[in-house]
């Protein structure tokens, strides 16, 4: 029988980011970002994660998982501790992965962020992008952010999320937290919303799908911060995978929309520590600048990493740059470095036009 609060406390215990639950297996825990089995722990039986899962959704959600296969929601262990998790079917039946959110919002400089980061959450308008893979502390930087406007600024805040994650107190600024699902259907209706209720910021917590990033674009174009998140790795590739979501029809005009509503793009990736003590982000920081716009707004983007390398008065830095800093300074092995640039070299680029 699944005891979930014995396990919690394994993964509290650990220092662990997620617990994965499978029929067959063993519980594993991910620890700086490896795999390990819980010792002392049986397999999971499927009718005790059926039980599981039954118990911790609501009857909304348990249709949505009927449906399609998949739900996400959040709980909290007996301390207080907030987990996302996302059931899911698989081969053995039901399965469930367990991210741990830190009940503390921890604040940029705990997150080991460069300092310019800050500038994102002084933007008065437009649209910043938070990118990485998964796993790579997106979610904790905007919950950052938003932060830092929430002690700061008079604003009205909406976030959307699937599900809630980190757990905002208003302080000077309202902060209004929508659960994909729950209290909106979409990220797309929510952002409609939101351009109907007085918002200052947004944010949006995944740009899934093109109803969603053409809304995003529009909140952005009417004059409120935008923050959204990407699964890319760098500026150039952020750029041209939101404009290839749209039809080729309509790329020049969404070129030309970005480069007036773009204001940031934070790309981050997570190394080990050469000390083994944790992880440490590594950073690319891209601010509109009018050299920026003209790149975008010409098809340019592979020009982009030549910008951010003239821009660094500015506070824009590569993240070739961030990698090789954090290796100068001991933070990570040469071995960690070279797997970074492995795995970022997977992913798809467009072919740089040939030189005339």
């Amino acid at each position: 029988m699944i005891d979930l609060n014995a396990l919690f406390a394994r993964v509290n215990a650990a220092g662990a980011s997620d617990l994965h639950l499978r029929v067959g297996q063993k519980p594993r825990l991910r620890v700086h970002g490896e795999l390990v089995p819980i010792d002392g722990t049986a397999a999971v039986e499927a009718e005790d994660l059926e039980r599981l899962m039954s118990e911790a959704l609501t009857d909304a959600q348990q249709q949505r998982y009927k449906l399609e296969g998949e739900v996400d929601c959040a709980c909290n262990d007996e301390t207080g501790m907030r987990y996302r998790v996302n059931f899911f079917r698989d081969a053995c039946g039901v399965a469930g992965a367990f991210r741990r959110i830190d009940a503390r919002i921890q604040s940029l400089e705990e997150l080991n962020l460069p300092e310019e980061v800050e500038t994102l959450a002084h933007r008065r308008r437009g649209l910043v992008l938070v990118t990485g893979a998964t796993g790579s502390g997106k979610s904790s930087t905007l919950a950052a952010l938003i932060d830092v406007i929430n002690r700061g600024y008079v604003k009205h805040v909406v976030t959307l999320e699937d599900p809630v994650e980190f757990v905002h107190t208003s302080q000077r600024s309202i902060i209004q937290q929508r659960a994909i699902g729950d209290d909106v259907p979409t990220f797309a209706q929510g952002v409609r919303d939101a351009l109907r209720s007085d918002v200052d910021v947004l944010l949006v917590g995944e740009l899934r799908d093109l109803d969603t990033t053409r809304a995003a674009l529009t909140a952005a174009e009417t004059g409120m911060l935008v923050y959204a998140t990407l699964h890319t790795n760098d500026a150039a590739q952020t750029v041209d995978r939101l404009i290839d979501v749209f039809p080729s029809d309509e790329q020049a005009q969404v070129r030309a929309m970005l480069a007036e509503s773009l204001s940031g793009v934070l790309s981050q990736a997570l190394l080990k520590k050469a000390d083994g003590s944790g992880r440490i982000p590594a950073t690319e920081l891209m601010i509109a600048t009018p050299a920026v716009s003209a790149l975008v707004r010409e098809g340019k983007s592979h020009e982009l990493p030549n910008v951010l390398q003239s821009g660094r008065d500015k506070g824009m830095h590569r993240l070739d740059d961030s990698i090789e800093r954090l290796l100068r300074q001991g933070q990570i092995t040469r071995e960690e470095a070279l797997i970074c640039a492995r795995q970022r070299s997977r992913f798809d680029r467009k072919p740089q036009p040939a030189a005339t």
